[in-house]
């Protein structure tokens, strides 16, 4: 089977919390040995920025993390490899192709030539904020709620321009509507489901889930707990549920993996990657024809980030 997923922490993890363990090893969700079953393999690996980071520390965490990614890219040729270009991006096969994002702006330290540095370095995706406030806006936790700040708002029209993809997961409900009133490039929430089956800020609302829908945007089904359901007993079932609502609001198209292994806690009857298969098989009994679950697992994204990111 092909897998195209949003979003990862495993970058992170290894880097930092398990003293540089490498990919084929890899944390506890994903490893390249783990994934090593799937086909066609595309991942979003996250270089994930603590809160409290700013300014040079935030400056110094990013380089941690991005130099430990292109380390794994050196240390293992066969199995892993950067995508940068529509080149590689093309390339199909067992070996897993990984994009690179940042999950926070405070990466770019409030210096608008960063956004640059950062493509430079091989960056595709941006969540621009975390939980609480940066330089470019507020995150869901943030005390005022506000929107994109003056820098926030440039950032996005400059990644518009270089072909990083503007993604709201974890932006604060403001900051949502801003970037949609900006972006002139569709955009996406990477590790999102539905407020109306959870109601967890981070999750979209309906008519958030419909703006993304008419724009072309991707939303990623996110395997969190607390993402899927209340009281946090969460099974494959429940991704299924928020997959059922967000294709009866018109996502066929939009829809999408945004796991966040090795971020959170999943469900109970998942283990990591190697669930994936199981879980594709479950969509197949939903009834979902084999066309709409490919396109689910792979096929939109990959849509998506031909057409905008990477373009041909």
């Amino acid at each position: 089977m092909d897998l195209f997923d949003l979003h990862c922490d495993t970058a992170f993890e290894c880097a930092t919390r398990l003293n540089g363990r490498d990919f084929r090893e890899g944390a506890w969700h994903l490893s390249l040995e783990r994934g090593s079953y799937l086909e066609n393999w595309r991942q979003v690996f996250a270089v994930f920025m603590p809160d409290e980071y700013r300014g040079r520390d935030a400056v110094r965490h990013y380089e941690k993390v991005r130099d430990y990614i292109y380390r794994q890219a050196k240390l293992f040729p066969g199995e892993f490899e950067i995508v940068r270009n529509a080149a590689s991006f093309r390339d199909t096969g067992t070996k897993c192709r990984a994009i690179i994002s940042v999950e926070g702006g405070s990466a770019l330290a409030g210096d608008p030539a960063r956004v640059q540095l950062l493509y430079n370095n091989g960056v595709r995706l941006i969540t621009l904020t975390w939980n609480d406030s940066n330089e470019l806006g507020d995150g869901v936790r943030a005390e005022k709620g506000r929107g994109l700040t003056a820098f926030g708002r440039n950032a996005v029209r400059e990644m518009n321009r270089l072909g990083i993809a503007v993604d709201v997961s974890h932006l604060s409900d403001a900051g949502f509507y801003d970037v949609a009133e900006i972006s002139e490039v569709p955009f996406v929430a990477s590790h999102s489901n539905a407020r109306r089956l959870c109601a967890n800020a981070r999750n979209l609302t309906d008519e958030m889930i419909g703006v993304i829908n008419s724009r072309g945007g991707l939303i990623g089904l996110n395997f969190c707990v607390s993402f899927l359901r209340a009281d946090e007993n969460a099974g494959m079932t429940d991704i299924l549920r928020h997959a059922e609502y967000l294709l009866s609001l018109g996502s066929e198209n939009s829809l999408c993996m945004g796991s966040d292994f090795d971020g959170c806690d999943i469900p109970q009857d998942m283990s990591g990657i190697e669930s994936m298969e199981e879980l594709y098989e479950h969509f197949l009994r939903l009834n979902c024809s084999e066309d709409l679950v490919k396109k689910i697992f792979s096929r939109n994204a990959e849509n998506y980030f031909r057409k905008y990111i990477f373009e041909e």
